[in-house]
């Protein structure tokens, strides 16, 4: 009685399920189910239920979780990527640009290079040109001067045979300087009749109505032998006011003395500020 009461208070399938279970052990040796073997058995299916589901849960979650984190890795990556690919892409453009830009101007620099070396090259043909027609035009000034001495000894020759030359002065000038200075020139001729070369010793002196000035000469004496050039620079005292100049010159036993007007004509324009910035003494002939 006591069985079929519990039998009664359980369930179909939980009551087939205590039969079946307790089938065996009733074959081997008798046995009572007890409600509280009903309800472990129960309790036991139930927890077995509630594990398999948490698995399940836990496999779904897992495989969300996983699938989230590779779809969220994915966009992550692909926005990386597509970052990087962006900045590459960029920097690629930045250097094709600086490249072309660098060719762009190795290109120009190349093309002034060229046309340097053009240009040098013609310069050095027409320097070469020059410079051949300057050593021609050289040689024919040398072989011109040689013609003019030959010419010039044969003259002095013919000359001092009739006598000489007598000492005479063939040009005369003075021109004003910066800082009161001036310069003067004088061109002298003499052949003695022996055809030997003689000192000559000039004399210039300035003048005016109370007083005179001797003009210091370097050098002071001369060789002459033909025409002897005399060339100088000196300084005007100060306050000297002169108003004739005269030159005395000596040579052979020979003397003579020129007179000239101090007249220095016109301002002379565009003068250096200093001696410093003067070229040499000019050492052309005089016009008379």
């Amino acid at each position: 009685m006591r069985v079929k009461l519990i039998l009664r208070f359980c369930s179909q399938p939980a009551r087939s399920s205590c039969q079946d279970s307790a089938l065996p052990h009733l074959e081997r040796r008798p046995h009572f189910v007890t409600s509280k073997d009903c309800l472990a058995n129960t309790t036991g299916r139930a927890q077995k239920g509630a594990s398999t589901l948490v698995l399940a849960l836990f496999v779904v979650v897992v495989l969300v979780t996983a699938g989230v984190s590779l779809i969220f890795g994915h966009k992550l990556g692909y926005q990386r990527g597509f970052h990087s690919m962006q900045t590459e892409t960029k920097q690629a453009l930045i250097n094709s640009t600086e490249a072309t830009k660098a060719l762009k101007e190795l290109r120009h620099s190349n093309k002034i290079a060229t046309n340097q070396a053009v240009t040098a090259k013609q310069e050095l043909a027409i320097s070469l040109a020059n410079l051949k027609e300057l050593r021609e035009n050289q040689q024919e000034l040398t072989i011109e001067n040689k013609q003019v001495a030959q010419l010039n000894e044969l003259y002095a020759d013919f000359i001092s045979q009739k006598g000489g030359m007598p000492l005479q002065i063939l040009g005369a000038k003075i021109e004003p300087l910066p800082e009161n200075a001036f310069e003067y020139g004088f061109d002298i001729g003499m052949l003695a009749s022996d055809g030997e070369a003689k000192r000559l010793k000039p004399t210039l002196t300035l003048l005016n109505d109370n007083d005179f000035v001797e003009v210091p000469l370097d050098p002071v004496t001369y060789s002459i032998e033909g025409i002897t050039r005399i060339r100088g620079r000196f300084m005007m005292p100060s306050g000297f006011k002169p108003l004739q100049v005269k030159l005395s010159v000596q040579a052979g036993g020979q003397k003579v003395e020129q007179l000239y007007d101090w007249k220095l004509g016109d301002r002379v324009d565009n003068l250096p500020l200093s001696l410093l910035d003067l070229p040499e003494v000019d050492e052309s002939p005089i016009e008379p």
